[in-house]
């Protein structure tokens, strides 16, 4: 009676799993129909027809789907480092030139190195004798309590950053990013299908820090300009290479209109901006000031592109912390992009105070350094919006929206290696990985029925199925298939027969001891039980320990070598055996089907 109930729950879960995996794969069979259909057709119409009149459906499968890894389907592999010397710099207090020059020194010798950068800083105000907390947090702490802030704080930026980038990726809507830390400094990122480097490249490491500043009146720009070029003539200040020799080396870059606006020729934005980064022209500048360039030109009357130069106040009246909504559109012509904001009830209350206690001023609204616009207050705005204009494309828009509301970095990031697999050597990924598991699964087949005859047919249906159920677990789970997973099928493949074969010799021995079929089936499982769970639990440890330990290719290996050993133990157990029992009831088995 209880073999009865147990060969009955066997059949159950057999024909449940079965079902369930073939359910899960359902969608990726339709999107390969749907993607199969489309390239059979001769014209971008009918395509455009087709995909109108299929559009949800096309949309259904291609969500529910098997994704396919980084290495198959084409995209970006990039290694984003945190600038953690920037991260201590905006943390000091008490800042000088001696301080700035130290910090450079670390910033240098951490970009050639991987060494913790809060080692290198203290090294290097060990080597000038200077103690940490003349810098960094309170006076009365020693070195070492520093050094330990210093460490949670680049410890906590590093998770903030990551998740920040996770966020940025998410409302981009890139299928199945992989967003990983690496060390104590780097972040680890895999887009899958990404297509446009450039773009997603700009919206990464951009910082997102969004101020509103207020201008300084134009008559202390001219003022400054003129102490500057003056500097500039007298040679205390290192002139920006122009290629001739001038009187007034400044204005040879910048102009001045009569109204009392500066701009730059595009062409020499870069000279004037490391000019403007130059220390002897802060010095120049009023104090709590700086110097900062428009985001993007504009087309002067000869037909050239400029750049507006702002004076601004270094220190921001509002900053990007307050904004709670974010919104791409066009403006009220319907032409130029812009993004309109939305701030909290906090960022209202000091918007309101500060647009009406500056009418008629400027403010400048500043995103990662650049100007993006810089509006005259015409009244107080007590609702707490504002726009950024001065945008060339919806798409930039679009961008700008996505970083406003994933918030701003807690320090810049940068891109210190980036790697492109293109689709079409995706595809060829894809056709040598699909032939090696073709000629691998072939190759058992064949043995499999050569060797063990009706069994081998047991075995390779369950090896079907053992397939089946680790694409289906991929595919419900939302998991990608990469060409290290390939090799994890292949493997399973193999550690599938391998159980089999291990029952099947069992089984044989039974025989040739003068057992019937029925009974040396019988002990041919029970006996071979323990071996195979031995081999396949220390299996799933290892591959569990590859996959905790491991980063990128070496997880995805260890995440289908799993399922494939767990799905293994449950055909090569449960699933043959039930063929077995099957074909015994009706006699059409013999001591001849295991070969």
């Amino acid at each position: 009676m209880s073999s009865m109930k147990n060969k009955r729950f066997n059949l159950l879960l057999i024909a449940v799993v079965t079902l369930v995996a073939l359910w899960s794969l359902w969608p990726t069979w339709r999107d390969y129909s749907f993607s199969r259909q489309l390239s059979s057709l001769s014209s971008q119409q009918d395509s455009l027809n087709y995909t109108l009149s299929h559009r949800n459906e096309i949309e259904d499968a291609r969500q529910k789907s098997l994704k396919l890894g980084l290495d198959l389907k084409g995209g970006m592999h990039l290694v984003m480092e945190v600038d953690q010397v920037d991260l201590f710099s905006e943390k000091a207090w008490n800042r000088d030139a001696r301080f700035d020059s130290l910090m450079a020194a670390v910033a240098q010798e951490a970009r050639t190195s991987d060494a913790d950068v809060v080692d290198l800083l203290t090294a290097a105000f060990k080597k000038d004798n200077i103690r940490l907390s003349r810098y960094f947090y309170d006076i009365r702490n020693t070195d070492s309590e520093i050094q330990g802030k210093l460490r949670n704080e680049a410890g906590d930026a590093l998770v903030r950053a990551r998740e920040i980038i996770r966020n940025r990726i998410d409302q981009y809507g890139v299928a199945e990013p992989m967003i990983t830390t690496q060390g104590n400094r780097k972040i680890i990122i895999e887009l899958p299908g990404v297509s446009d480097e450039n773009r997603m490249r700009n919206l990464l490491k951009g910082t997102a820090k969004l101020e509103f500043r207020l201008l300084r009146e134009p008559d202390a720009l001219i003022r400054t300009l003129d102490r500057i070029n003056s500097a500039m003539a007298a040679g205390t200040i290192a002139a920006a290479s122009t290629g001739k020799q001038s009187i007034s080396p400044l204005y040879d870059l910048v102009s001045v209109s009569p109204g009392g606006s500066a701009v730059i020729d595009a062409r020499n934005r870069d000279l004037v901006s490391a000019l403007l980064r130059d220390a002897a022209v802060r010095d120049l500048l009023p104090p709590d000031s700086e110097m900062l360039i428009s985001a993007r030109p504009e087309t002067g009357n000869d037909a050239l592109s400029y750049h507006d130069l702002y004076l601004v106040k270094k220190t921001p009246e509002l900053t990007g912390g307050v904004i709670t909504e974010a919104k791409a559109t066009f403006g009220s012509q319907g032409v130029q992009p812009e993004v309109l904001m939305s701030m909290n009830s906090e960022g209202t209350s000091k918007w309101a105070r500060i647009t009406g206690a500056n009418i008629g001023k400027r403010v400048a609204i500043v995103l990662d350094g650049a100007v993006y616009s810089a509006p005259v207050v015409q009244s107080k705005i007590p609702n707490g919006n504002s726009v950024i204009n001065g945008i060339q494309s919806l798409e930039e828009a679009k961008d700008l929206e996505i970083v406003l509301k994933a918030g701003a970095l807690p320090a810049p990031v940068r891109i210190i290696e980036e790697r492109t697999v293109g689709p079409s050597l995706g595809a060829d990924y894809i056709r040598a990985g699909f032939q090696s598991m073709i000629w691998g699964f072939s190759a058992v087949v064949i043995f499999m029925i050569i060797y063990y005859r009706t069994a081998g047919l047991a075995a390779d249906t369950a090896l079907v199925l053992n397939v089946l159920i680790v694409l289906s677990v991929l595919a419900g789970f939302n998991a990608s298939l990469s060409l290290p997973g390939i090799a994890g099928i292949v493997l399973t493949m193999g550690m599938a027969v391998d159980a089999n074969v291990l029952i099947y010799e069992r089984i044989r021995e039974e025989i040739a001891d003068g057992r019937t079929v029925t009974a040396a089936v019988t002990q041919g499982y029970d006996r071979a039980f323990s071996s195979i769970l031995d081999s396949h639990v220390t299996t799933l440890a290892a591959a569990f320990l590859l996959y905790t330990y491991g980063i990128g290719p070496i997880q995805g290996f260890a995440v289908t070598l799993m399922i494939g050993t767990a799905a293994s133990l449950f055909t090569s157990i449960v699933v043959t055996r039930e063929i077995f029992q099957f074909l015994l009831s009706r006699n059409k088995m013999t001591a001849k089907s295991f070969g």
